[in-house]
């Protein structure tokens, strides 16, 4: 509040500021007050005109801000829409803190109270009025739900906390309609005790209610309902309930229910409220059979407003008896009985009894008598039961906290004014009067005990007015209960003409008799005007004493003594019946109750909400200038705001305004160190306020106007950019040099434990290094002893270094032969890794080849073993490929193939053939098939070899290509051996070899080769070694062939 300590600017979360910086921050906290007004109506610079209290009201509505203060008093306006201010946010934003630290909210009025009675222990009470529809009932359930969550819960008090909160939709739903004003409209008067234990926690509650509207059952205005029961029971309820209960689906087949001729409202849902309502009965501890005896009686109701009668003679007969069925199973009545009490009145005069018959007007009255007897007994009953539930059962612990909520009507003044609106504006004058007493008790002792002097305040003292109402004898109840209770003719008539000879005179009373003749044109001659604190008031007397007798037939109360229904049997007592004393009158009832509760309300201490409402169609956004008037009037508030301005306009205690506002003087700024009071009259000079301005007491200083106030929260608005800029860069400073301090701490102590865990590793690593040598060397020296645990460690190195020498030097391929050279005492284990890794080579080298080279290999295999280490040519041949034939088809003369026939050729090669005589070289082709060797010169067989007669083969061992075929002598075919020579001889001999599967026939000759020539003689080849490779005849007739020597062996 800004009165209080925070700027009007912070309220509105400074929603003004706009983006060009410090500027417009400071235009929006000095423009702010213009704009939402003021937090707090004593701050209002004119607070004796109504106008601006109204605008100040207007501009904060405009902006949604519904609460507004007068001193402690809370203004409310309904918004009529949901408000984002009421989350559990909300509630612990104004948990635990100072009234006047926070914006004004139903939340701080609530917080206040109950820090108030815990730090002082005392008992408080909110009082809440409004006329219907200002939000009454919403206040209440706000600052039960605020309760519920900020207080400290177990599991009993978790209970506890869902009754006081499920009781509001019950009691609603019994206790509520909609009026023309409200579709929500308490129908009577409600204070509740929330019982608080030591801790805080509340531990049980307490219901009074009252003046309920009972008329309404039977008798509503247009475009009104009946109470919220109803019309939940009839839309909500279950089909076996309804026929249970022998009701129907439709609310126009009820003649207690028509009369508004209003069966839905859109803002109220029927069927979904049926559901809490069940639920709320169920948390409250209703058991079924309390739930089905109420809802009997609420059926019972619709069904007695049905019931039809008939005349006959000028006596009364119920026309049709479903309805009397119906309620003598609902009520347990026995339904001759129920029917004879609807239609007759015993009368006991003289001891004797007399019954009657009622014509037909009387037994209307009388079924309409006992209807709102039936439900307003049980609404008592209702709230008793609650009361049960909420009951604090602990008696070792009696010992409680208490805080009252009055949720009762305001003043209410309508175009027709009756009984009731009698009785409620009685209940505000009463309330009007006890608020301004301990309004002005609570300034009076503050005064005092400030040591300021008090200046008394001159204000209207409605004492007189409820003298006017309540005294004895002479009060309008006395005289009402008077006159209803005198023998003889008594009307309303009689009643207000009574009135008239007793009150003339009086100043606040007038009627069409009495009252000039303005007040005659004004005034019917059945009313009479009461000048209440709010305003004149005209009630018209019809209904006054009928409404005050409040009668029911005894034998009506027989009947419902007789009632087997639980409920019924504690609603009519039987002592009734035997109590010849006449029952207190409605408004003597009320008269008393009034006066418990003004004693309740005096032994606490009172906080108030005040509620408006800003219009009559219920719209957001509406505001009703004329309508907020007339409330603001009726409530007093002016009245309030002139009382609470009768001296200074602010006052607050020394610390917390030398804390706000001490940045604003060099000599307090940013402490002071001396009294407090001190300090607070040397700012006050600073800020140069004037004697007449300010008083200081003994723990507050009191400011007489607002303009001062509100020049120094200017000055501070002013002040504060340049503190925060010093404070923001101070922090900063801070915040950095803390930072930076904490990482550098924190990097230190790093640093230290890093370098520990390397000196560690180092010395762990120098330890194992020396262990290991140590072991390594004495396994040196006994590396040639057997293994024991002195040479084990080398013994192991040893071969694990042979091992690791092998992995990394193994042979690449079967061709290397290299293998590393091993320990002397490994060199057995080397030689079989050696065998192994070969044989693995081997095979894998043998399971990767594919058919072609395996074949390859193979003639590569019996070449080795016919030729290695024999021929010299041979290791030239190793390397080269040997290919499937040496010679192409087209390279064949076609005459050769087709002498082959079906033979298939295996080999071909070119080779020159020597002559037996002169041994003449000679171009010839040799041709291998599957079972001879052919000799071809262009298309002709020259001579054709038969494997079988193939004697062997030979060959030198120098580097030349020629070979000899070795034939039988004796065979005639056979011209003799035939002398070849190929380029190829290494691959030829290999083919010819494995075709005639003669490899063990070839002969490998050093020197010289005999051989056949034919006819039985003999020729000689002589080989020997030169520089190049020569072929001639001999002068010897030997053939001489000279080849070079490529490999030493």
């Amino acid at each position: 509040m800004r009165a209080a300590g925070i700027p009007l600017s912070m309220e509105y979360h400074w929603g003004v500021v706009a983006s060009d910086g410090v500027r417009a921050m400071m235009e929006s906290a000095l423009t702010a007050r213009d704009r939402v007004g003021v937090q707090d109506f004593v701050l209002l610079e004119n607070y004796t005109s109504e106008a601006a209290f109204i605008e100040n009201l207007r501009k904060r509505f405009k902006e949604n801000l519904i609460y507004t203060y007068i001193g402690s008093v809370l203004v409310s306006v309904n918004p009529y829409k949901d408000l984002e201010i009421y989350t559990k946010n909300h509630m612990e934003r104004y948990r635990g803190v100072n009234f006047y630290e926070v914006s004004p909210h139903i939340y701080a009025v609530s917080d206040n109270a109950y820090r108030s009675m815990r730090t002082e222990r005392k008992d408080q009470c909110i009082l809440i009025s409004g006329e219907s529809g200002a939000g009454k009932t919403e206040a209440s359930k706000k600052i039960l739900q605020y309760y519920a969550v900020t207080c400290p819960a177990s599991e009993h008090v978790q209970t506890i906390k869902d009754r006081l909160l499920q009781s509001n939709p019950v009691l609603e739903a019994f206790g509520n309609a909609k009026t023309l004003r409200n579709d929500n409209s308490s129908r009577f008067g409600k204070y509740m005790d929330i019982q608080f234990d030591f801790k805080g926690a509340p531990i049980g509650g307490h219901i009074i209610n009252y003046l309920l509207e009972k008329s309404r059952v039977v008798h509503q205005n247009h475009g009104e309902r009946n109470f919220h029961i109803f019309y939940q029971m009839i839309e909500g309820g279950e089909e076996d309930l309804l026929r249970r209960l022998g009701l129907e689906r439709n609310t126009q087949q009820y003649q207690y229910l028509v009369k508004g001729n209003c069966p839905k409202v859109s803002s109220i849902n029927d069927r979904s409220d049926w559901k809490v309502v069940r639920k709320a009965l169920t948390v409250i501890g209703f058991n079924d059979d309390d739930v089905e005896e109420l809802l009997n009686i609420i059926a019972s109701v619709l069904h007695l407003g049905n019931v039809q009668y008939g005349e006959e003679e000028g006596h009364s007969h119920i026309a049709s008896d479903t309805q009397i069925k119906y309620l003598s199973r609902l009520l347990g009545v026995n339904g001759t009985v129920l029917t004879e009490a609807l239609t007759h009145k015993k009368i006991i005069a003289k001891g004797e009894e007399l019954v009657s018959p009622l014509n037909l007007e009387q037994a209307s009255s009388a079924r309409d008598a006992l209807s709102k007897a039936v439900y307003g007994r049980t609404f008592t009953w209702l709230v008793n039961k609650i009361n049960a539930s909420l009951e604090y059962k602990d008696e070792a612990h009696s010992n409680f906290s208490v805080i009252g909520l009055l949720d009762i009507y305001g003043f209410e003044v309508f175009q027709h004014n009756s009984f009731e609106q009698f009785c409620i504006n009685y209940c505000n004058e009463k309330l009007q009067q006890l608020f301004i007493e301990l309004t002005l008790k609570s300034e009076q002792d503050e005064y005092e005990a400030e040591g300021i002097t008090w200046e008394p305040v001159q204000y209207f003292n409605n004492k007189i007015i409820c003298d006017l109402v309540e005294e004895k004898f002479k009060g309008i109840i006395s005289i009402l209960d008077e006159e209803c209770l005198r023998p003889g003719d008594a009307s309303d008539f009689t009643f207000l003409e009574k009135l008239e000879n007793t009150m003339g005179g009086h100043p606040h009373f007038v009627t069409h008799k009495l009252g000039d003749g303005k007040t005659r044109k004004v005034m019917g001659r059945e009313e009479f005007r009461l000048l209440h604190y709010a305003g004149e008031v005209n009630y018209d007397v019809n209904g006054f004493l009928d409404k005050n007798n409040d009668l029911l037939f005894r034998n009506l109360k027989e009947a419902m003594c007789m009632s087997e229904n639980k409920i019924l049997t504690q609603c009519f007592d039987r002592d009734e019946l035997s109590d010849r004393k006449r029952p207190d009158t409605a408004a003597t009832q009320f008269k008393a109750s009034l006066a418990k509760l003004m004693e309740i309300l005096m032994s606490k201490e009172p906080s108030y909400v005040r509620c408006i409402k800003p219009n009559d169609s219920k719209q957001a956004g509406r505001f009703d200038e004329v309508l907020v008037r007339h409330q603001v009037k009726y409530l007093g508030l002016m009245e309030n705001l002139r009382v609470r301005r009768a001296g200074f306009a602010y006052r607050r205690r020394y610390e917390t305004f030398l804390q706000r506002y001490k940045s604003l003087c060099p000599e307090t700024w940013p402490n002071w160190n001396g009294k407090l009071s001190d300090g607070v009259s040397t700012l006050v000079k600073h800020l140069g306020y004037k004697p007449e301005e300010y008083k200081l007491g003994r723990s507050k200083i009191f400011i007489r106007f607002p303009k001062t106030l509100f020049a120094t929260e200017e000055a501070l608005e002013s002040r504060k950019h340049g503190l925060a800029t010093k404070l923001q860069a101070g922090w900063k400073g801070y915040r950095q040099r803390t930072k930076y301090q904490k990482l550098r701490s924190s990097a230190i102590v790093i640093q230290a434990w890093w370098r520990g865990i390397l000196a560690r590793r180092k010395a762990d690593r120098r330890r194992q290094a020396a262990y290991t040598i140590r072991r390594f060397i004495k396994g040196f020296i006994y590396r040639h002893k057997e293994r024991c645990p002195e040479n084990e460690y080398f013994l192991d190195y040893v071969r694990y270094a042979l091992l690791m020498k092998l992995h990394r030097n193994l042979p690449k391929n079967v061709l290397d032969k290299s293998w590393p050279a091993p320990p002397a005492a490994l060199a057995e284990a080397s030689e079989l890794l050696r065998k192994m890794c070969m044989q693995n080579m081997v095979w894998s080298y043998c399971k990767k080849m594919n058919p072609e080279w395996k074949h390859q290999m193979e003639q590569k295999m019996v070449a080795s073993e016919i030729f290695k280490d024999k021929k010299d040519n041979y290791p030239q041949s190793v390397p080269k490929l040997f290919v499937g034939t040496r010679l192409n088809g087209e390279d064949i003369n076609p005459k050769a193939i087709q002498a082959l026939g079906s033979e298939k050729m295996k080999y071909a090669v070119p080779v020159t053939k020597y002559d037996r005589k002169g041994y003449k070289p000679r171009s010839r082709q040799l041709l291998l098939t599957a079972d001879s060797a052919v000799i071809v010169e262009e298309g002709k067989l020259k001579q054709r070899i038969d494997y079988g007669s193939l004697k062997g083969i030979s060959v030198s061992s120098l580097s030349d290509g020629l070979f000899v075929l070795h034939v039988p002598s004796e065979d005639n075919n056979q011209k003799g051996d035939v002398v070849l020579q190929s380029e190829h001889v290494i691959e030829t001999l290999t083919k010819i070899a494995i075709c005639a599967d003669k490899i063990n026939s070839i002969n490998i000759n050093q020197g010289s080769i005999k051989f056949t020539a034919g006819h039985g003689k003999e020729g000689i080849i002589d080989f020997t070694p030169g520089s190049e490779l020569l072929v001639t005849k001999a002068k010897n007739g030997h053939l001489s062939v000279t080849a070079p020597r490529l490999n030493s062996r």
